[in-house]
């Protein structure tokens, strides 16, 4: 469950009925959490939410990670605070502030030291999504290239450059390539052999002529694939995508909209494997619980003229004081050290509940961003559903 329901600590507010009652008859069908989860919140604190009926629950949506402290947390608020009490302007389309500097000096003080070096910074539209169009837009631009490379299980939002990169929009030319994976591996053999056969099938399809594949703006990758079934990279493959790139002068976008800010026990998920891609796309964590969505990029691809990519949300000063609190509490306090810490000890149990109950396939993760793979008990399986064909039970 999403939502862990604790004990009530006040009466039931009736009012949280004419809310949801409202709601679900004005917005679109389109609606997700809100379908499932029948809570009006009114207050929340670090893992809990109180709802408007006196009820209280952990939370462990998270905001769908984009809540690295939870709810409220006190430095957050004072950053939010400092700057309304200044009387700064919240809106300011792209132009330079000192709250906007401060951001950017923390952002960058967290990079690996080769991208920090010589990179730049673009700010995006607010959602994670604005931020892979923008990467995918600066590498054609860059390469004067089309066409995308991507992976099996792929998500990077829901606008149409990245809903072809995640499989779900034919109208980008997207190339899809196996993720390697050991419960389900797509070429049935798993571990190193089959991390090694899925860099060896990338590899022949850049470079066989016959395979219709040409030269490609980009490939982008997941560190940890998340919406894919939290499907963390090999380190060893990894590095072999950012060789297979960098020989054929194919930038390499890392997606660490879900994986940053410490959430896989590092503070960025390509910390795990030493890699340093070309661009990197950033958002949920990197805005305190705000919207806000940035790429970060080899200085050699900043070929855009003015103007070429703009957006009025772009400047979104409370985001970027509550990101830059974020940011700095993170990486002051060690906590990706934690998550790395605390993510051992967590597997470590769930792997002990494998042994025990026939429902669980694979427990998976890293740091803290672990999945459990859910399956039918051995007895009730039917051949197709075997972990071996590929098909996710």
């Amino acid at each position: 469950m999403a939502l862990t329901q604790l004990p009530s600590t006040e009466p039931s507010v009736a009012a949280h009925e004419g809310i949801l009652r409202r709601q679900s008859s004005r917005e679109s069908a389109a609606r997700t959490y809100a379908r499932s989860l029948p809570i009006v919140p009114v207050r929340a604190r670090g893992l809990t939410i109180e709802g408007a009926d006196g009820r209280r629950y952990l939370d462990c949506l998270s905001g769908a990670g984009s809540l690295a402290l939870g709810h409220n947390h006190p430095v957050v608020l004072e950053a939010i605070r400092s700057v309304l009490d200044s009387g700064a302007p919240l809106h300011v389309l792209d132009l330079a502030t000192p709250v906007k500097d401060a951001f950017t000096d923390e952002l960058f003080a967290t990079l690996p030291r080769e991208l920090a070096e010589s990179g730049r910074v673009q700010f995006c539209g607010p959602a994670g999504t604005d931020a892979v169009e923008a990467a995918f837009k600066l590498v054609r631009t860059a390469t004067g290239r089309e066409g995308l490379l991507a992976f099996t299980g792929a998500y990077h939002g829901m606008t149409e450059g990245a809903l072809a990169a995640s499989g779900a929009a034919p109208s980008v030319r997207v190339t899809r390539l196996p993720y390697p994976q050991d419960y389900r591996c797509p070429f049935g053999v798993g571990g190193e052999n089959g991390a090694r056969l899925a860099a060896r099938w990338t590899e022949s399809l850049l470079d066989d002529p016959k395979s219709g594949v040409r030269r490609p703006a980009a490939m982008i990758v997941e560190p940890v694939q998340g919406e894919g079934g939290v499907l963390p990279a090999p380190d060893g493959w990894l590095r072999r995508m950012r060789a297979l790139t960098a020989a054929r002068s194919i930038p390499l976008i890392a997606d660490e909209v879900q994986t940053g800010v410490g959430r896989t026990g590092a503070f960025w998920a390509v910390e795990h494997s030493g890699i340093v891609p070309d661009v990197m796309v950033l958002s949920k964590a990197i805005g305190g619980s705000l919207p806000l969505a940035v790429i970060v990029y080899r200085g050699d691809l900043d070929t855009w003229q003015p103007g070429d990519h703009a957006g009025t949300f772009r400047g979104n000063q409370l985001a970027m004081a509550a990101g830059a609190a974020t940011l700095r509490h993170v990486r002051e306090n060690g906590l990706a050290e934690r998550a790395a810490s605390l993510g051992v000890r967590m597997l470590d149990r769930l792997l002990r509940l494998a042994g025990e109950y026939d429902c669980i396939g694979e427990v998976r993760g890293a740091g803290l961003m672990i999945g459990i793979e859910f399956v039918a008990p051995e007895g009730e399986r039917s051949e197709r559903e075997r972990p071996e064909d590929g098909r996710r039970s």
